[in-house]
């Protein structure tokens, strides 16, 4: 391979001509692990499926019981790799990512990589080329979490970081797979003082998940007045209470805009910031509802229906700014990590979750 573009255009084999697009958004990549001189090619350890993904999937293949069918989840995302290229859910559109060992660097590579780091990759699996080349034999298709052998590909604009050695790897991949939240939100609040000269109040629907506790930890560093986290089961809210990370913990479906309003009434209002962190579609208009005139809206989850959140914005005459999260902002990875460092209540959080995933 001689000619490359930055982007990873040249790896694109469907559609092509005139309707060529980039990696994200086609529909099959190739995945050879011949690189071009910009590229890096990874050899593959761990696959971390998005949650939004990881649940379409393992809804999929539930049966009459309500038990995974984890064989079926498996051979669906096998299917996945090799008929696109890449790991990109069909339904959801969304893939995760990995960390692996640089196997082999272009000679005009501008990522600072070397043969033999450790990364972690930045960039989404729905847009890097991926090769699986052990049938995913360790996983029984019942976690995020996917142990597997093969070959990752980066271009030149792509995104990695090395692994730290103070940390577990694994535990670095949960990091990395969200550490654009708490960036962005640390950035939003810190604006919404500057602007206002005020400190926020941030509502985050689905705070005891990963990006949930790492957008509180982020809130909480930033200077905002009151934290407040939007939890669907008493087990998450446990998880919660009795922690630094939120000020009130409260129990409500981010589905339903009545029953998340009142919620959040009860725990002293809408919110300035309001970020949604949960995992399923309907949370549009509930968020709008819940956040003040002249507030933010920070989408992070990708079953979010943008358009239902623009249409539904205007049919509530709600004046909110509505952001996409788009997993950068620059320094996210470092200040993530930090946020692990630093807070203990996040870093349980965080641990409880790998062991979790690790014996289930």
């Amino acid at each position: 391979m001689t000619a490359t573009s930055p982007f990873g255009v040249h790896r694109v084999l469907e559609p092509t001509g005139e309707r060529l697009t980039l990696p994200q958004a086609a529909q099959r990549l190739d995945a050879s692990p011949e690189i071009g001189p910009d590229e890096v090619r990874i050899d593959v350890e761990v696959l971390n499926l998005d949650a939004a993904s990881y649940r379409q999937l393992a809804e999929s293949h539930t049966g009459a019981d309500g038990s995974v069918d984890g064989a079926a989840v498996r051979r669906t995302v096998l299917d996945i790799v090799a008929t696109r290229g890449k790991m990109q859910n069909p339904v959801t559109g969304s893939g995760g990512m990995l960390i692996g060992t640089v196997a082999e660097v272009g000679p005009e590579s501008t990522l600072g990589l070397a043969p033999g780091d450790r990364v972690a990759t930045l960039v989404s699996l729905s847009l890097t080329p991926l090769r699986i080349t052990d049938g995913l034999e360790r996983w029984d298709g019942l976690s995020e979490r996917v142990p597997a052998r093969g070959h990752a590909i980066l271009f030149g604009r792509s995104v990695a970081a090395r692994l730290p050695e103070d940390l577990d790897p694994e535990l670095v991949l949960m990091v990395m797979d969200v550490c654009g939240a708490p960036a962005l939100v640390a950035r939003v609040v810190a604006e919404h003082r500057d602007r206002t000269g005020a400190a926020p109040s941030v509502l985050v629907l689905g705070g005891a998940g990963k990006s949930g506790s790492l957008a509180l930890a982020a809130a909480a560093e930033a200077g905002a007045s009151r934290r407040v986290a939007v939890v669907p089961v008493q087990r998450e809210a446990d998880l919660l209470q009795g922690t630094s990370l939120a000020d009130r913990v409260v129990l409500a479906d981010a589905r339903s805009p009545l029953g998340l309003l009142e919620a959040v009434e009860q725990a002293g209002g809408p919110a300035d910031v309001t970020v949604v962190c949960v995992d399923v579609p309907g949370c549009e208009q509930p968020a709008v509802l819940a956040t003040a005139q002249g507030g933010t809206v920070i989408f992070f989850s990708m079953a979010t229906n943008f358009a239902a959140a623009a249409l539904g914005a205007e049919g509530l005459a709600a004046d909110v700014r509505m952001l996409i999260g788009n997993g950068y902002v620059p320094g996210h990875a470092d200040y993530a990590l930090s946020l692990l460092r630093g807070n203990p209540d996040v870093r349980a959080l965080f641990e409880s979750r790998l062991a979790s995933e690790q014996t289930g």
